[in-house]
This record gives structure tokens, C-alpha cells and sequence, in this order.
């Protein structure tokens, strides 16, 4: 067997075998195949497809690639691929935790446009997202809640392969893709997970039907896995939220655990935490929507996400946002917003130092957007259409203007676009 056998074959539309996968696995991660034969067949990969059998074959290869966890416990997962404002991780965990759910998360920073869940708790002074697996065990095993960078060896394979991927132009594959997310979440031990597959301008899913189809081939990789996945389509046409940030949103993911905050990203939190203690507790959808929706009201869900923040040592009293400057978007012209290029207002935000372009960029975690109006808001002349905060002197306010469009009548725009189970 020889990476040029393999590579030949898929340029052919062949199917690999489980051997074939796991010796271009093993063989990259140990440096004995080089970088030119592995994006080769990447490319292959992109223009030829794969079918179940193999897209389940590589994500098990790249799962078994580096360190695997095992807890002795149940636990529950959730998982976006990725949106402008979305908070909801801050929200949903501690639901699920105050209903007795065990929830085990690895985050990551974020990059490019989307935020990462990892960054908006580094804006909380003092937290900790590094924690000894010791540490990590106990404090989920004591307030069912532990949530960590992810700094383990886990699917180093997905590392190599994804860093190839960007720099050749082949990312934008659904087998590549659900093979990334899913063999993450094999190694990190879930037995449980709902994941969030984003639809519209500020996701990776930029149509309804290639979202599904990443949906269905990702909820049959975890079935296959032995972890009860579902996935719920919802819509990234605009951003989730009115704030976009680091310490933005997690202001307002506390609005959100104290029974106020912005009506979609409620409705989505209380969605996917629903869907979480359902799978987890193996009870209704209903059931579970109930439970949700009491620990919410009675701030059950908010007690519990202070107790958390406080467990791994950050302290929300020291939380700061005094941003050098402020620059506000008025409107020009009256009507209905109907467009909100969502990929473009996160690379505002990025701008105004809210994301990195690079892995090595420095984030101000005071800099972000407030919007003040969304899709199907009405505007007139000189109505304020959002905020931009920055501790630099940029001011992005036309740009903003450029990726917003205002017309004479609504549209239609859901929030929650389909379950796929």
C-alpha cells in the first residue's frame, strides 16, 4: 500500500477502505507522508467526495490519532460550527447543569469572523481555562459543569490536516468538515451531543441544503460512534444577539440566565439546552423544554453560572468596559432592514479588535458592537443602527452602512430552520 495507490484511487472516485485511511492517518501524523501527496488527495477529497462509510472511517482515524478521554460518567455536549454573536454556550451550559446534566466542554479561541467560547471567558478576570484533569473531574463531579481550553493532544490529525487545508483551499468540503468537528468530540468523550449547524451570510453553511447535508453526515458519524447526536439547523443571516464581543456578550448572556436579553437568542438557548437535557435524561423534547424553561425563571440556570465562573476562579465584580472610543451608526434612509452581510459585521468587529485574523493576534476584550436594529426592524432617517466600541481610533461607521440593506417590506426570516436527528 503506497499514499500514491491511495491518492490515485480517490482521483479516480473510488472508495478508500478503513486500511487505506488509517495508513494516510498514521502516516502524516507521524511524518512519513509529506505535506504535497496529503493535499493532494485533500483535493481529491473536495472534488470527489466520500460516502458514509469513509467520512466515518477518517473521523474515527483522526479521533484514535492522540490522546482519548473516558469518563466514568454521563455527560453532554454541544457544538456550533460557527456564528457572529453567538453566546449561547455561556447560557446553555448552566441550564443543563442545574438540571443535574453533566456538561464536559473543550472550547476553542476564535478566528477569522466567528467569536470563541474560550475568549469571552478570558474576558472575565481571573478565569481559569486550564485545569488539571484532576481539577476538570472534581468540579464537574461537584457542580456538574467544567469548561476548558483545549490544550490536550486531542485528534492531532484534524491539527495538521486542518492548517494543510487552509493554506490549499480545500475547507470548504462537508466530509472534511464533519470529519474535523466529529473526530474532536470522539476524543473529548462525549456520549451525548447536539450540535448547531449554522445557515446564512455569517456561517460556513452559506444555503439551507449543503447545512443539511452537513447535518445528517455528522449526526450519522456520532451514531456510528456510539454518541446520541442530533443537530439543529439555525439561521446566521444576522447575528445572534444584539452584542458582539467579548465582555458584550457575556453581558448579555447574563441578561439572558436573569429572564431578559435579545428574543432569538433566548428562543435558540432554551432550543438547544432542551434538546441537551432531553438526549441526556432520555425524556421528551417537552419534558425537558419545561424543566428548562423553570430553571430559568426561578435563576436556578444564573446561580449556576456565577458558581461556575466562581469555581475556576473569575470574578465578574472586576469586569471592566470603559472602551477608548465610540463611533455610532446612524441610518440614511427609512424602510425595513432586510440584509445584514453577518460574515462582514464579524470582520468589523475583528477590526475593531474583537477577533484575531491570525492565531497570534491580541484581542481587546472591550471592543465589539451593540446593534441597535435588525432584519425586519423599521428605520428612518437618522435612527441609530448600532454602536461600535474600540480602544482604537478606526472609524468603521460606512462600513457598516456598505453591508446593511434597507427596503420598502419585510422578509421572511426564521430562527430555527430544521432538527435532524
Amino acid at each position: 500500500m503506497t499514499m500514491y495507490d491511495i491518492i490515485e484511487k480517490k482521483k479516480n472516485k473510488q472508495s478508500l477502505t478503513k486500511e487505506e485511511i488509517d495508513f494516510f492517518i498514521n502516516g502524516y501524523v507521524n511524518n512519513k507522508i509529506p505535506d504535497y501527496q496529503v493535499s493532494s488527495l485533500l483535493m481529491a477529497i473536495v472534488l470527489n467526495g466520500m460516502n458514509e462509510e469513509e467520512v466515518t472511517n477518517l473521523t474515527i482515524a483522526m479521533a484514535n490519532s492522540g490522546d482519548k478521554i473516558n469518563y466514568n460518567f454521563n455527560t453532554v455536549d454541544k457544538h456550533s460550527t460557527g456564528g457572529v454573536g453567538d453566546k449561547t454556550t455561556l447560557i446553555i451550559a448552566p441550564i443543563v447543569a442545574s438540571l443535574n446534566c453533566k456538561v464536559a466542554k473543550m472550547s476553542g479561541k476564535g478566528l477569522g469572523f466567528t467569536g470563541g467560547t474560550i475568549d469571552k471567558l478570558e474576558s472575565i478576570p481571573d478565569f481559569k481555562v486550564q485545569l488539571t484533569d484532576e481539577q476538570f473531574i472534581s468540579q464537574i463531579n461537584n457542580i456538574n459543569l467544567a469548561l476548558i481550553s483545549q490544550t490536550k493532544n486531542i485528534a492531532p490529525a484534524d491539527k495538521k490536516i486542518y492548517a494543510l487545508r487552509d493554506v490549499t483551499a480545500t475547507v470548504d468540503s462537508i466530509p472534511l468538515i464533519a470529519s474535523s468537528i466529529m473526530s474532536k468530540k470522539i476524543a473529548s468523550g462525549a456520549s451525548n451531543l447536539v450540535l448547531d449547524v449554522k445557515v446564512g451570510s455569517g456561517a460556513f453553511m452559506k444555503n439551507l441544503e449543503s447545512a443539511k447535508k452537513l447535518a445528517s453526515t455528522m449526526v450519522n458519524i456520532g451514531k456510528n460512534s456510539n454518541i446520541n447526536t442530533l443537530a439543529i439547523l439555525s439561521n446566521m443571516n444576522q447575528p445572534l444577539g444584539n452584542n458582539i464581543g467579548n465582555i458584550l456578550e457575556v453581558k448579555e448572556a447574563i441578561e439572558v440566565l436573569n429572564g431578559n436579553g435579545p428574543k432569538d437568542l433566548k428562543e435558540l438557548s432554551i432550543e438547544l439546552a432542551s434538546y441537551m437535557v432531553s438526549l441526556y435524561k432520555k425524556i421528551t423534547y417537552e419534558e425537558a423544554f419545561k424543566q428548562v424553561t423553570e430553571v430559568l425563571e426561578n435563576k436556578q440556570a444564573l446561580a449556576k453560572f456565577y458558581e461556575f465562573i466562581k469555581y475556576q476562579g473569575g470574578n465578574i465584580e472586576k469586569v471592566k468596559f470603559t472602551p477608548k472610543y465610540e463611533y455610532k451608526v446612524y441610518s440614511k434612509q427609512e424602510g425595513y432592514i432586510t440584509k445584514m452581510n453577518t460574515e462582514e459585521i464579524g470582520k468589523i468587529a475583528s477590526l475593531l479588535g474583537a477577533g484575531r485574523m491570525t492565531k497570534d493576534d491580541v484581542i481587546d476584550y472591550e471592543a465589539g458592537i451593540v446593534l441597535n436594529k435588525k432584519i425586519n426592524d423599521y428605520v428612518k432617517v437618522n435612527d441609530l443602527l448600532a454602536t461600535l466600541y474600540t480602544n482604537k481610533e478606526i472609524d468603521l461607521t460606512n462600513n457598516y452602512l456598505e453591508i446593511i440593506e434597507i427596503t420598502d417590506e419585510k422578509i421572511e426570516n426564521d430562527l430555527i430552520l430544521g432538527v435532524i436527528k
